[in-house]
């Protein structure tokens, strides 16, 4: 067979239609708060441009009244995709072809779920070298507890280690503790690893992980849905744990408390339909008494040993699916 001839550059036209959606999208993603399901209801009966357009000028149906009238004023859509491009990031829309739609597809009908605060991103800010259309095919989430013990943060480490030998990306909260943790872990074996934010692209969150962020970034990627400049928040970060849970073909608890973000991901992540996984601790332990109740309500499988996990988590991998 004859070589597939490269493809050609988009017209003017398309690319100028995509900067368009592009500028859209990024105006809708300041001026509500996420997951905001009935802005993005609009979006996907109207599409980004029109949606914006409607917003802007306050012409909306009550609901997307209510998630952007006090912030439809902020037109910062091209200040922002400036902001991003000055710390190498850039703004993926689902309207590009390497927008991760599979993974995604679980948050589409989120009610249908029980997922009442869930949704799908109206777009993704991301940094990093890491192709976007083939690191999400073979991700694993690895979270857990930031007040981690030394037998967790050991634990972590060396799931990620494992996870990023056998050619998977480890995806995490950049966190301190489990997180941090399982990323050194991943970055150690040369394999991927993706942090997802619950700030701004921009911001380096915490402060002391600056150094493991930009380690990230330059082998893996940080994805974020807030715009530059967000600052985070408590609910922030309850939000972005979907997007944690979503983005990954499995989930690894390695230790959690009983009420924590680590179990809120663990639990969205199985009624997602996601495989999930916890490792067992002393049962003195109270970092380990998240784990020890999600493998005793059925949410979790108990992972009793680094090769267990890499067996239930190879098994799950379907391999790169086509875009519908």
């Amino acid at each position: 067979m004859p070589d597939t001839p490269p493809s050609s550059p988009s017209p003017p036209n398309a690319r100028e239609a995509l900067d368009a959606v592009r500028h859209a999208r990024a105006y809708l993603m300041r001026v509500a708060e996420p997951p905001a399901p009935a802005l993005h209801a609009l979006v996907d009966a109207e599409g980004a441009v029109a949606a914006a357009d409607r917003v802007r000028i306050g012409d909306v149906p009550p609901a997307v009244h209510s998630e952007t009238e006090s912030r439809r004023h902020l037109d910062l859509a091209s200040e922002d995709l400036v902001t991003a491009e000055k710390v190498g990031a850039r703004l993926l829309v689902p309207e590009d072809p390497e927008w991760p739609v599979w993974q995604l597809l679980c948050l589409a009908a989120p009610t249908d779920r029980g997922l009442r605060s869930a949704g799908p991103p109206l777009g993704l800010w991301v940094r990093g070298e890491a192709p976007v259309e083939g690191v999400f095919d073979q991700a694993v989430s690895v979270i857990g507890a930031r007040a981690a013990t030394s037998y967790g943060a050991h634990v972590a480490t060396e799931i990620g280690y494992t996870l990023g030998s056998a050619g998977m990306t480890v995806a995490s909260g950049a966190a301190y503790g489990i997180d941090g943790a399982a990323h050194r872990g991943a970055l150690n074996a040369g394999g991927p690893t993706v942090a997802v934010l619950g700030c701004g692209i921009d911001i380096a969150y915490p402060a002391g992980h600056s150094d493991l962020l930009n380690s990230i970034a330059a082998g893996g990627l940080i994805v974020s849905e807030y715009p530059p400049g967000t600052h985070p928040a408590r609910h922030r970060f309850l939000v972005r744990n979907r997007l944690v849970a979503a983005l990954s073909t499995a989930t690894v608890v390695v230790e959690a408390g009983v009420r924590s973000g680590t179990k809120n991901t663990a639990t969205t992540a199985a009624t997602l339909g996601k495989t999930v996984l916890a490792v067992p601790g002393p049962i003195t332990s109270a970092m380990s008494v998240g784990c020890h109740d999600l493998i005793r309500t059925g949410t979790a499988r108990l992972a009793g040993s680094i090769p267990e996990i890499l067996e239930a988590v190879s098994a799950v991998h379907t391999g790169p699916h086509p875009r519908p």
